[in-house]
């Protein structure tokens, strides 16, 4: 059976780990999870007992206890969920259209504003103050 052990201590290593679960029963093997980048630990770590009972009495008896002053959280390890085939960080995003631009703009007299976010093409028609004054185009963020 597999454990998971999270909220380890970033410092600890393999010996330390298997030395408290080694009391309940055999231990296969400790797999201590890295950050690929830094090379420091994740906090987390699986064991591997072959011994079921073992593996539940461990289970029950390491989890909530205290490793170098830190709480660990122990449960029987769930399979790895498959991510999407494909590389890159998830599922593929629909297209946008370049042309961003807002028609409308509620009540800004004749040709709308525009959305004053855009994209690419930011203008949308033209603006007229609500006093009839003179008339600016497309982007509101500009000047007269």
């Amino acid at each position: 059976m597999d454990i998971y052990v999270g909220n380890l201590p970033y410092d600890l290593d393999e010996s330390a780990l298997r030395e408290v679960f080694t009391p309940y029963g055999t231990v296969d093997k400790i797999h201590i999870v890295f950050d690929k980048i830094s090379g420091r630990s994740k906090g987390f770590a699986f064991v591997s007992m072959p011994n079921g009972e073992e593996a539940q009495k461990a289970i029950e008896s390491v989890d909530g206890t205290e490793i170098a002053g830190r709480a660990v959280k122990v449960n029987e390890a769930r399979p790895r969920e498959q991510s999407p085939a494909g590389g890159g960080f998830g599922a593929p995003r629909p297209p946008r259209p370049f042309n961003r631009g807002g028609s409308g703009g509620g009540g800004r007299g004749p040709g709308g504003g525009g959305d004053r976010r855009g994209g690419f093409n930011r203008g949308g028609g033209e603006y007229r103050d609500s006093r009839g004054g003179d008339s600016r185009g497309g982007d509101r963020r500009g000047g007269y």
